[in-house]
């Protein structure tokens, strides 16, 4: 994508409506679904055994208390906004990445713009060094949870699995698994932040691996149950770990039972994305579905249409990252954005 495609998409907006019906004329209950990537949402401590020295007032960020205010105040602003073009209350699930810990949850969801909402939190913490992790945060109108947990991946750099030792292993984030029901239909929710493009393809393969797994175990007892996975990839759709191993789909007539559609296929063959790289646009940020949630009847949620939450302000206007999304810093330097990621959202309907 040039710049000038880059500017069109930027400021024109994005949305792809994959169903005939609009909700806002017809008798359907709209759910959001959304996630978003925090970019490194720490507290101001130095807590031991994790890599967070930078996020402290006195870290080379110079991360102070006035700085993760201003942070929290703009992702909550930013949630405040995703979804509601089709529904007041915004998201009734929400998958979130680099976040520290729960505490830093627990002050995102007492912000203003949202507090009213009552998000309430599931998470667990992660091994990764970094000490960055996943969670989710869903609206108690909408959703409530009858259990959940975590998948911990075991990688390993060389490819092989060494018994008896962890000198190569990968300590990336954990996946977070929940089970709930959503206005009464039952769901399964996995939120997940793969393994970075440095360590190589492998890695993320591996990670949907274990992801899969756990699927399959689900689909064993209930073939017919709603999956949701979401999360930064890491990857785009077409990349193995989610072609080739989740197997994904892009054309909803491809997909079979227990397999999963991905609605970000054809964003990503426009050139459309979620991050931005050397002036080029990738889709790391998914949601992708299992095939009972394209079943449209009228009992149960079924899938409407996704989008990539892209509005101006969360586009920096000048400076070496102009006309990519507004991170929170820049080089060292606090520039008072958001993220360097765009968050996304799908969209479930159930006739009335």
């Amino acid at each position: 994508m040039n710049r000038l495609q880059l500017l069109i998409y930027l400021f024109c907006g994005l949305s792809l409506t994959l169903s005939a019906q609009d909700p806002q004329k017809s008798s359907y209950k709209i759910a959001c679904i959304g996630f978003y990537n925090f970019e490194n949402l720490f507290d101001t401590l130095d807590t031991e055994g994790k890599r967070d020295e930078d996020f402290t007032p006195k870290g080379k960020l110079a991360y102070s208390a006035q700085v993760y205010a201003e942070k929290l105040s703009n992702l909550s602003h930013v949630v405040s906004e995703l979804g509601t073009e089709y529904t007041p209350d915004g998201p009734a699930l929400l998958g979130v990445s680099e976040i520290e810990n729960r505490s830093v949850l627990e002050d995102f969801v007492k912000q203003p713009k949202i507090k009213n909402r009552d998000y309430q939190i599931v998470h667990y913490e992660s091994p990764d060094k970094r000490g960055i992790d996943v969670g989710l945060l869903y609206h108690p109108k909408y959703f409530n949870v009858l259990s959940s947990g975590k998948i911990t991946p075991k990688l390993f750099y060389d490819k092989k699995e060494k018994e008896g030792t962890d000198r190569d292993s990968v300590w990336t984030r954990d996946m977070l698994w929940v089970k709930g029901k959503l206005d009464g239909d039952l769901v399964y929710v996995i939120v997940c932040h793969w393994p970075s493009r440095r360590g190589g393809s492998y890695l993320r393969e591996g990670a949907a691996k274990f992801c899969k797994n756990y699927i399959r175990q689900i689909q064993e007892d209930n073939p017919s149950a709603r999956i949701i996975i979401m999360g930064d990839l890491n990857d785009d759709p077409v990349s193995p770990s989610v072609k080739n191993v989740i197997m994904a789909k892009g054309n909803k007539d491809q997909v079979k039972k227990m397999g999963f559609y991905n609605p970000w296929m054809s964003f990503y063959k426009k050139g459309f994305g979620t991050l931005a790289y050397r002036d080029s646009w990738n889709l790391f940020d998914q949601i992708l579905i299992s095939q009972s949630l394209l079943e449209k009847n009228e009992e149960s949620y079924y899938f409407y249409k996704n989008s990539i939450f892209n509005k101006s302000y969360l586009i920096s206007k000048g400076g070496r990252f102009k006309g990519y999304p507004f991170r929170t810093y820049s080089f060292g330097t606090y520039i008072g954005g958001y993220s360097d990621h765009l968050p996304v959202c799908i969209y479930l309907i159930k006739k009335i």
